[in-house]
C-alpha cells in the first residue's frame, strides 16, 4: 500500500524501541496536595520563625547564635526570644487554621484516607506519551498494516491521526474515537491493543457483552456495595499515564441497564460524555467526587453489528467497516503465526494453502485453534 513508508526490522513486541518517546507531566485531577503537616509541625515552625524574628530585633546574630552550646546562656536568649503565652495562643489558632484552609482548599476534604491514599499517585502529575515525530507514526503504521493488512482502513486513519498529533505539537498523542464494526473474530480488538502496544502506553479492554452497565467505565457512587472508580481511571491511578487507550468490545450488545427505581445505567451513558473532548477535560468521577481530565485518552469501540450501536455514540465516533477475512488474509496469517510459533516451513505453508482454499466462515479465532493444535503436535514427546 503506498501511502505507508519506513519499516521496523526488530522484535516484534519491542514498540518501535529505536524512537524514545517524547512525555510530558501534567496535573489531571482538579486537587491540590499539600505538605504533610499536622498541626503541631506547623506550630514547631511558626514558634521557630518567631523566635528568630525576635532575635533579630534584638540585633542576635542568627550565625552565631546557632554556634552557641545549650547552656545557660542559650536559655536566656530563648527564655527572651521565645513567644510568650499569649504569642503562643496566637501560634495555635493560626496553625489550626492553616490545617482547616489547606483542607478546604485540597478538594479531597470529603474523602476517607483509603481513597486520599490512592489519589496521592498523583501528586507528581501524569505522564503524557507522545511520539518523537512523523517518521516514527510512519514505522507504527507499515508495522500495524505489515501483521494486520485485512485492517488497512484503521490503520490508515490512526496513521494520520498520530501525524497530526505530532505535527500539531500537542502535549499528547491524540486520535479521535474509533468505531471498528465488523464480524467477530477478524481481530479487532487485538488491533487497537497491538497499536497501543507500539505506541507504547497501557490499554485496557472492557467486555461490554459482559458489562452492560456504565459502573466499568464511569464507576459508582458510594452507597454500592461495589463502589469503586471506572477501569480507566483505575488504569491512570495504577500506571501513572494520562493518556492510555481504551478498548470497549462488543459495544453493540450494551442495550439498557435500568434499576428497579427506573434508572438507566447504560454503558452508553457514561461513555458520551468521556467522548466529547470539552466534556471529558472536566469530567466529574461518582465515586471520587472529583474532576479529572480525560480528554487524552484514546477510545476504541468495536461490534459486530454498527446498525444496534445507539445513535449518539456512533455519532462521536469514526466508523470503519472491516469485511469478513478473506482466504488469502487467513493464509497470510497462518504463515505469519505459524513461523512465529516455530512451526516447520512445510507445515506452516500447508496450513496456508488449506486456508487459502477454505469456504467463508474462517475467522482467525478458528485459525488459531489449528496452529495450536499443529504446534502441540509438533512438541509431542516422541513414542517409545
Amino acid at each position: 500500500m503506498k501511502y505507508f513508508s519506513g519499516a521496523h526490522t526488530g522484535r516484534p513486541d519491542d514498540g518501535l524501541s529505536a524512537h524514545r518517546l517524547r512525555t510530558s507531566t501534567v496535573q489531571i485531577a482538579d486537587v491540590k496536595f499539600f505538605p504533610k503537616q499536622s498541626a503541631q509541625d506547623i506550630e514547631a515552625r511558626l514558634s521557630k520563625t518567631h523566635a528568630q524574628l525576635r532575635r533579630r530585633a534584638l540585633g542576635i546574630d542568627e550565625t552565631w547564635f546557632s554556634t552557641l552550646e545549650r547552656d545557660a546562656e542559650w536559655r536566656d536568649i530563648m527564655d527572651q526570644t521565645g513567644p510568650n503565652r499569649m504569642d503562643q495562643a496566637k501560634i495555635v489558632r493560626r496553625a489550626l487554621r492553616l490545617v482547616q484552609l489547606r483542607e478546604l482548599a485540597s478538594g479531597l476534604s470529603h474523602l476517607g484516607h483509603e481513597d486520599r491514599k490512592r489519589l496521592s499517585s498523583l501528586q507528581d502529575g501524569v505522564t503524557l506519551t507522545q511520539l518523537r515525530n512523523e517518521h516514527h507514526a510512519d514505522e507504527i503504521a507499515a508495522r500495524l498494516h505489515e501483521e494486520m493488512p485485512w485492517m488497512s482502513r484503521a490503520t490508515e486513519i490512526a496513521w494520520n491521526a498520530m501525524r497530526e498529533s505530532v505535527r500539531e505539537g500537542k502535549p499528547a498523542l491524540s486520535l479521535p474515537p474509533i468505531l471498528l464494526d465488523g464480524p467477530p473474530g477478524i481481530g479487532k480488538s487485538h488491533w487497537a491493543r497491538r497499536l497501543a502496544t507500539l505506541v507504547g502506553t497501557p490499554s485496557e479492554l472492557i467486555d461490554a457483552a459482559s458489562e452492560p452497565a456504565g459502573f466499568s467505565v464511569a464507576g459508582s457512587q458510594r452507597g454500592w456495595s461495589t463502589a469503586n472508580p471506572g477501569r480507566p481511571l483505575e488504569l491512570i491511578l495504577r500506571e501513572r499515564v494520562g493518556n492510555p487507550l481504551i478498548v470497549i468490545d462488543e459495544v453493540d450488545k450494551t442495550g439498557d441497564v435500568r434499576s428497579d427505581k427506573g434508572l438507566s445505567f447504560a454503558l452508553s451513558n457514561a461513555l458520551l460524555p468521556l467522548l466529547e473532548p470539552l466534556s471529558a477535560r472536566t469530567w466529574s468521577c461518582p465515586y471520587f467526587r472529583v474532576r479529572f481530565d480525560m480528554r487524552w485518552i484514546t477510545w476504541v469501540l468495536t461490534s459486530n453489528n454498527r446498525r444496534t450501536v445507539p445513535a449518539p455514540l456512533l455519532s462521536r465516533c469514526r466508523v470503519i467497516c472491516i469485511p469478513q477475512l478473506s482466504g488469502a488474509h487467513l493464509a497470510y496469517f497462518a504463515r505469519r503465526e505459524g513461523a512465529a510459533r516455530g512451526l516447520p516451513a512445510d507445515t506452516a505453508e500447508a496450513l496456508a494453502d488449506m486456508l487459502a482454499g477454505a469456504q467463508r466462515g474462517w475467522d482467525l479465532r478458528a485459525a488459531i485453534k489449528l496452529i495450536d493444535g499443529l504446534v502441540a503436535r509438533e512438541n509431542r514427546p516422541p513414542l517409545q
